[in-house]
C-alpha cells in the first residue's frame, strides 16, 4: 500500500477481549468497557466514511491495477480450514462474494454451509433497506454463542453496511466479539485483513472513505458453470434522494472494455451459457472515460459477436438508457430483450422529489422506443410506495403507469428512510396503514399482469436454460426462458446446463409448468 492509499484509508485496530475464552460475565465486563472508554477513543481517532462529503467528491483519476496476487506467506493460511460467506442484497453483493470466495480458496480455505464447521464467517451486507440491516444484526447476535464456544473463529462484517458510520459505531459498541469490519472499496485487501484478525488480539476495522481503484485479475469462485455475473462498472452518481448506494459504493468507475471483453470470451470458452453485465447504474457505463467515446451500446455490440448464447444486463437507470443501446439491443441474437427498468413512481411530482431526473412522460417515451425496436420485449420494474408527501392521486398515477406499460413483473417496496440520505430528512407523512393498503393494491395489479403474461405461453414451445433441480421437488428440473420466465419440467439430469425445448402445459402467476420436447417447428421465447 502506498502513502497516498494510506491517507485515503480510515483504519483502526480496536482492542479485542484478551479473555474472550472466559465466561459471559467477563464478556459483559469487556463490552461495558468498550462502550465507555473505547467509544471515546474511537470517536476521537477514527474518521468514518463521510456521507456529507460524498456528494462533493471530485473526479480524481481512478487507476487500474493488473498486479493483484496473494503473498506467499498468506497463500497457505487457510489450509485445513473452512469458510462461510452469507450474502445479503443485490447481484453486486453476490459478485463481491464470488471474489472473496476466490481469494479465500486461493489461501487454502474450503467452503462450507455449516456454521459450526466454519473457521471464518463473513456477512456480506446490504444497506439499501432497513429490513436488510435488521437481518444482519439479528445474525450477528446468533453468531455470538459460536464465538464464545470457539474463540479462534473469525467473524467479519463487510459490504455496504460497513460503509455507514452508524453501523460501524453500533458494532463496536454492542458487538465487541466481532473480529473484522471492512468496506466495499478494499475487498482486495481481504487476505491481509484475515491475517491481522487471526494473529492480533485486536478487532480490525478498515473502511476506505475514498473509492478504491479498479483491481483486475482478482480470483473468483463462481457458482456453477452455467450463468455468470460480469461486473462492468462500480458506483453511482445519480444521488436519488432515497438511496444510500452512491455513499456506500462511491462514484461511477468503469472497467476498461478490453478487460470486460476478455473476461466474457474466457467465460464463453469455459462453456457458460449466460452472462449478466452488472453495475449499480449499468447504463452509465463508459461515461467516465476521458480518452474514448465508448458506452454500454458499444460494449454490447462487441459482446454480441462473442459465441455465448445469452447476454443480459442490470440494473438500468431510465435517464441513461440511450438510443445507441436500444439500436444495438434491437439486433437480437444473444442480446436478450428482457429489460429491467426501475421507474420507482408513476408521478412526475414524486419523481422530482426523488431526484430521478426524468418524468412520467419521458419514461413512457423511452418505453415506446424500446417497444419499437423490440416489439416482444419483456419489461419489469421497481416501485416504491408511500414516499414522503405521496398523495392518493399521485399513487393512482403509479397504478395507471403499471398498466399502461404492461410490466410483466415488479419488485415493490414500502418506503423506509435510510440514514444520511436527503429523503431521511423529509417528514415521513404517509401513515404506515396507508402505505400497506397501497402496496396491496399495487401488488394486485402486478400479480394480475404477471398471470396474464404467463397465460400467453400455454401451448407454446420455449427455449429453457436448465439450471438444476426445482427447489420444491428434486425430481423436477427448473430453468429460465430468454425472457426470464421460470419453467419447471421433468427431464434427465443430463440436461442441466443445456438449453432445451419445453412445451408449456400450465401457466401460474410466477412460473410455468412444461414437458420436454425433442423438436419444434416454432419456438416462442
Amino acid at each position: 500500500m502506498n502513502e497516498q492509499q494510506r491517507k485515503q484509508m480510515s483504519q483502526i485496530r480496536t482492542e479485542k477481549p484478551a479473555d474472550v475464552k472466559s465466561d459471559q460475565d467477563n464478556l459483559k465486563r469487556i463490552k461495558n468497557k468498550t462502550s465507555d472508554e473505547f467509544m471515546q477513543y474511537f470517536q476521537t481517532n477514527y474518521q468514518p466514511p463521510s456521507l456529507r462529503d460524498a456528494k462533493k467528491r471530485g473526479k480524481e483519476d481512478v487507476k487500474v491495477h493488473y498486479d493483484f496476487s496473494i503473498p506467499e506467506d498468506l497463500s497457505n493460511l487457510g489450509q485445513g480450514k473452512k469458510y462461510m460467506i452469507r450474502t445479503y442484497g443485490c447481484q453486486m453483493n453476490e459478485h463481491d462474494t464470488e471474489v472473496m470466495a476466490g481469494m479465500l480458496e486461493d489461501m487454502g480455505y474450503q467452503a462450507t454451509t455449516e456454521t459450526r464447521e466454519a473457521d471464518i464467517i463473513l456477512l456480506n451486507t446490504c444497506a439499501i433497506r432497513e429490513n436488510a440491516e435488521n437481518k444482519v444484526f439479528g445474525e450477528i447476535g446468533h453468531l455470538k454463542p459460536l464465538k464464545m464456544e470457539n474463540p479462534d473463529l473469525i467473524l467479519g462484517v463487510c459490504g455496504c453496511m460497513s460503509q455507514e458510520e452508524s453501523v460501524v459505531n453500533r458494532i463496536l459498541k454492542k458487538h465487541p466479539f466481532m473480529d473484522l469490519i471492512f468496506g466495499t472499496h478494499n475487498i482486495h485487501r481481504l487476505p491481509h485483513l484475515i491475517k491481522d484478525a487471526m494473529f492480533s488480539k485486536e478487532m480490525v476495522v478498515e473502511v476506505w472513505s475514498k473509492e478504491g481503484d479498479i483491481i483486475e485479475n482478482l480470483p473468483r469462485s463462481r457458482k456453477g458453470k452455467i450463468k455468470a455475473w460480469v461486473n462492468i462498472m462500480y458506483g453511482c452518481d445519480k444521488f436519488c434522494t432515497y438511496c444510500i448506494v452512491p455513499y456506500t459504493r462511491g462514484k461511477e468507475r468503469s472497467r476498461r472494455p478490453e478487460d470486460i471483453i476478455q473476461e466474457v470470451r474466457h467465460l464463453a470458452a469455459q462453456g457458460y451459457k449466460e452472462i449478466t453485465l452488472l453495475g449499480q447504474n449499468v447504463n452509465a457505463y463508459g461515461k467516465d472515460f476521458e480518452d474514448i467515446d465508448y458506452g454500454l451500446g458499444e460494449l454490447m455490440n462487441e459482446i454480441h459477436k462473442i459465441d455465448i448464447p445469452r447476454v443480459r444486463f442490470t440494473t438500468s437507470h431510465p435517464r441513461d438508457f440511450d438510443d445507441r443501446l436500444i439500436e444495438v439491443l434491437g439486433q437480437g441474437g444473444n442480446l436478450l430483450d428482457h429489460i429491467h427498468l426501475p421507474v420507482q413512481s408513476g408521478s412526475s411530482s414524486i419523481l422530482k422529489i426523488m431526484a430521478r431526473k426524468y418524468t412520467r412522460e419521458s419514461y413512457l417515451e423511452l418505453v415506446r422506443k424500446i417497444r419499437e425496436a423490440m416489439p416482444e420485449a419483456t419489461l419489469t420494474t421497481d416501485i416504491i410506495v408511500g414516499f414522503p408527501n405521496e398523495t392518493e392521486e399521485q399513487f393512482q398515477e403509479t397504478l395507471t403507469l403499471m398498466e399502461e406499460v404492461g410490466f410483466e413483473s415488479a419488485y415493490t417496496f414500502i418506503y423506509s428512510p435510510r440514514e444520511g440520505t436527503p429523503a431521511a430528512r423529509m417528514k415521513d407523512n404517509v401513515p404506515m396503514e396507508v402505505k400497506k393498503e397501497r402496496l396491496q393494491r399495487l401488488n394486485a395489479i402486478v400479480n394480475r399482469q404477471s398471470k396474464e403474461a404467463m397465460e400467453k405461453y400455454e401451448g407454446a414451445i420455449v427455449d429453457v436454460l436448465v439450471e438444476g433441480e426445482s427447489k420444491k421437488n428434486p425430481e423436477v428440473l427448473a430453468g429460465y426462458t430468454k425472457r426470464n420466465k421460470l419453467v419447471n419440467f421433468r427431464a434427465p439430469k443430463s440436461t442441466i446446463g443445456e438449453i432445451v425445448k419445453v412445451k408449456i402445459t400450465k401457466a401460474k402467476t410466477w412460473s410455468l409448468d412444461g414437458e420436454l420436447v425433442e423438436e419444434a417447428a416454432e419456438v416462442k421465447r
